[in-house]
C-alpha cells in the first residue's frame, strides 16, 4: 500500500504499545478484522496460492468437545491404518502429557512435545514421528517447531474457540497448514462455539482449497503427497525410545509413557490410599473421566524404590499397598487393559518378595 501510494488499512497500522522502534500510527488497536478482509481492501495484491503439487488445503471439521478424546482416538486409528501420522495441539503442558499418556494406554505410540523438553530431544521426537517410531505428537505451540511433515494427515486442535495468541487467526491458519503437505490432509477443530478467528481461518482455508481444486481440474493435476527423504535418528535412539536417554533438564523421557518417578503423586498418593488428593482410578468407560488418573504402577514403583519418600518398611504398610494394587489390577483386567494389569502384577510381586 505504501509503495503504490494507497492508504494503509487500519488493521495494519502500528498501534501504541510498550515497544516498537518507531512512533505509533494509532493510540490503540482498531478492532480485530480478519486479515483476508484487510488485504482485500488493498489494490494490486498478487495471490501466490497455487501449489505445483496440486495439494489442496485440508478439509476442516468442527467437532463438539463432548467425547473429544474418544473421537480423536478413532480418527488417529484411521490414519494409522493408512500409515499416516497425527499432530494434536492443546493449551497446557499438563493436558498434553495426559492426552499422550492416555493414547499410550490405548495402544497408540504417542509422545508430548512442550517447552520442558530440550531442543535435542524435540528434534529426535520429530524424527521419530516421521520414521514411524511414534504415530502422534501432542504439543502446545507446534508453530515454533517448524514442522514440515508430509506424513501428517490429521491435525487436531483442542479448545479451538479459545481467545489468545495460540488460537488467533494467524496461529490457526498456520496450525491448519501442518496438514497441507498430505493428499489426505484434514483438520478437526474441537470447540463448542465458532470464534471470529475460527471463522476467518476456515473461510480462508476453504477459499484456497476451491481455487486449487479449480486449477487442478483445468490442468489435469492429481494432488500428490510431498515426498521427502526420511531423517536418520542419532546413536541415542534406542535409549530415547526406552526412556533412559540422559540428555535434557529432567533426564530421558519416554516416547510412549511417562518416565518413572514423575511428579504429582502426593506422597505416593497420601500414603498408599492411592485416591486422596489425586482421584481414585475410575472404572467407568468415560474417556474424559479416565484422564488425570493417578499413575498406580509408578506410585508402586516409587514405593518399592523409596523415591519421593522413605521406602516401605512396615509389614502393615506393605500389606495395605498390596491390597490396593490388587484391586487396581482387577479393575484394569476388567477394562481389558492387560498391559497395565501385568505391570501392576509385577509391582505386587516386587512388594511381596522385598526384604
Amino acid at each position: 500500500a505504501e509503495v503504490t501510494g494507497q492508504s494503509v488499512p487500519e488493521g495494519l497500522l502500528h498501534a501504541q504499545s510498550g515497544g516498537g522502534a518507531g512512533e505509533a500510527d494509532v493510540d490503540k488497536k482498531q478492532g480485530n478484522r480478519p486479515m483476508e478482509e484487510i488485504i482485500a481492501g488493498i489494490e494490486g495484491v498478487v495471490r501466490m496460492e497455487i501449489r505445483p503439487t496440486g495439494l489442496l488445503d485440508p478439509q476442516i471439521k468442527i467437532q463438539r468437545t463432548k467425547g473429544q478424546v474418544d473421537d480423536l482416538l478413532s480418527e488417529i486409528n484411521k490414519g494409522i491404518e493408512r500409515g499416516e501420522r497425527t499432530l494434536v495441539t492443546v493449551m497446557t503442558i499438563k493436558f498434553a502429557e495426559e492426552v499422550a499418556a492416555y493414547l499410550g494406554q490405548m495402544g497408540i505410540k504417542a509422545h508430548y512435545l512442550h517447552s520442558e523438553i530440550d531442543t535435542i530431544e524435540r528434534s529426535e521426537i520429530i524424527k521419530a514421528l516421521r520414521i514411524g517410531h511414534i504415530d502422534v505428537i501432542v504439543g502446545i505451540n507446534l508453530l515454533r517447531e517448524g514442522l514440515d511433515i508430509p506424513e501428517v494427515s490429521l491435525v487436531a486442535i483442542f479448545d479451538a474457540d479459545r481467545q489468545g495468541f495460540l488460537r488467533n487467526e494467524r496461529s490457526l491458519l498456520q496450525t491448519i497448514g501442518r496438514a497441507s503437505r498430505n493428499a489426505n490432509g484434514r483438520v478437526i477443530l474441537y470447540a463448542d462455539s465458532v470464534s471470529p478467528a475460527m471463522e476467518a481461518a476456515i473461510g480462508q482455508t476453504d477459499a484456497r482449497r476451491r481455487r486449487q481444486a479449480e486449477f487442478n481440474e483445468a490442468h489435469g493435476i492429481t494432488p500428490t503427497t510431498i515426498r521427502k527423504a526420511l531423517p536418520v535418528m542419532d546413536s541415542e535412539t534406542d535409549d530415547l525410545l526406552a526412556g533412559v536417554a540422559g540428555k535434557g533438564r529432567g533426564g530421558g523421557r519416554r516416547l510412549v509413557a511417562k518416565k518413572p518417578g514423575s511428579k504429582g503423586l502426593d506422597g505416593i498418593v497420601k500414603k498408599f490410599g492411592l485416591g486422596a488428593g489425586a482421584g481414585a482410578w475410575n472404572s467407568t468407560d468415560s474417556v474424559l473421566d479416565n484422564i488425570s488418573q493417578p499413575e498406580w504402577v509408578i506410585a508402586a514403583g516409587d514405593a518399592v524404590n523409596g523415591i519421593g519418600g522413605e521406602p516401605i518398611e512396615s509389614d502393615d504398610d506393605r500389606s495395605k499397598l498390596i491390597k490396593r494394587l490388587e484391586q487396581e489390577m482387577r479393575i484394569a483386567a476388567a477394562r481389558l487393559d492387560f498391559e497395565r494389569a501385568a505391570a501392576l502384577r509385577d509391582r505386587i510381586y516386587q512388594l511381596q518378595t522385598a526384604e
